[in-house]
């Protein structure tokens, strides 16, 4: 039987993977490459991003392996019985999204693995450590309040599981290596991710004369109105003067049709992750957000270019009847520490 690898990382999006490559860049040297597992996503914008990541990852050393876990019927079973052999002896795990379902059912194979390190999965890392300290269900901000599914239910028992095995305690060591603010629990440890792979590899950038918007999915996921963000779109390029609009990858293509027509503006489709896309350049003199990860992450990635970021607060009025009690709270929250941490205005 082949020697398994002594680091094996977890991820199913191209920021978890750039926050891999970045946790690999900060880490002591180690004697063997990392070895990268991609979950593969189910959509083109979010799979063509991971592939020009993971052509990143194998430049800087790491092995990667790509896994189709979703889509078609027996891809988690077939991916679990494929990465059995290497997760259940590997030392060190490094995982992505803790909310993951496909994460949460692999975890169990992991019985080998004393020293666990979650990177950041944007804001939904705040979230994480906030539940492990309570000892809830890690179950994500924008899904909780809503009736849960029958598939809910029988996941459960795994998001439990995934809970405890990612709660510090005994011989079991878990980092979190994260740019967001999180207040720790007891026992985890913090590596601040400072973005030094990322400013190394590439720029400084061009800059342009006016500004650039970030899109949001947050009509994606069911929280903002989406008659509400067209509007508050358009009155932002205007007051501001925005010629371009960075789309998330989540953003549906209808939508991103319609603020192209209604608004002007140029609509951008990257092929990195935004800290990348913004550190190669061109970009805009100031970027115009909404909460996100991205309020957070920029300001690292764009240190010292003399790129301002401006950071929207989310109106109570503009969230849909369906929206989590506590997401005014949760992206208010995200504006706030942004604007403390950093010096957004």
């Amino acid at each position: 039987m082949a020697k398994p690898p002594q680091a094996v990382a977890l991820v199913e999006s191209p920021v978890q993977l750039l926050n891999v490559l970045e946790w690999a860049h900060a880490r002591p040297p180690a004697a063997e490459p990392l070895t990268i597992v991609v979950l593969s996503p189910s959509d083109p914008t979010s799979r063509g991003q991971l592939r020009r990541m993971a052509e990143l990852a194998r430049d800087e050393g790491a092995v990667v392996r790509w896994y189709e876990a979703r889509g078609a019927r027996g891809g988690l079973l077939r991916t679990a019985f494929a990465l059995a052999p290497t997760l259940t002896r590997v030392r060190q795990l490094v995982i992505g999204d803790p909310f993951s379902r496909l994460v949460q059912v692999l975890l169990p194979l992991c019985r080998a693995a004393k020293d666990i390190v979650v990177v950041d999965d944007g804001t939904a890392t705040m979230e994480f450590t906030e539940i492990v300290a309570r000892g809830g269900q890690l179950v994500r901000w924008h899904r909780s309040g809503r009736r849960r599914s029958p598939a809910d239910l029988a996941f459960g028992l795994f998001s439990v599981a995934a809970r405890r095995r990612l709660t510090p305690g005994g011989r079991r060591r878990i980092e979190l290596f994260s740019a967001m603010p999180a207040t720790l629990p007891e026992g985890m440890e913090l590596r601040e991710n400072r973005f030094a792979w990322t400013r190394g590899r590439f720029g400084p950038p061009r800059t342009l004369a006016g500004t650039d918007l970030i899109g949001t999915s947050l009509v994606e996921t069911g929280v903002v109105d989406p008659e509400r963000y067209l509007t508050v779109v358009r009155s932002l390029a205007e007051r501001h003067g925005a010629r371009r609009y960075f789309a998330h990858r989540r953003e549906a293509p209808e939508k991103l049709h319609r603020l192209a027509a209604e608004t002007g503006l140029e609509i951008v489709r990257p092929d990195l992750p935004l800290e990348l896309v913004a550190r190669r350049g061109p970009i805009g003199r100031s970027i115009l957000s909404f909460p996100s990860t991205v309020v957070h992450t920029l300001p690292l990635a764009l240190a010292g270019t003399g790129v301002s970021i401006v950071v929207c607060d989310i109106d109570q009025e503009w969230l849909t009847a369906a929206a989590s009690p506590r997401a005014h709270t949760f992206l208010t929250d995200i504006t706030h520490s942004a604007r403390t941490l950093h010096g957004l205005t």
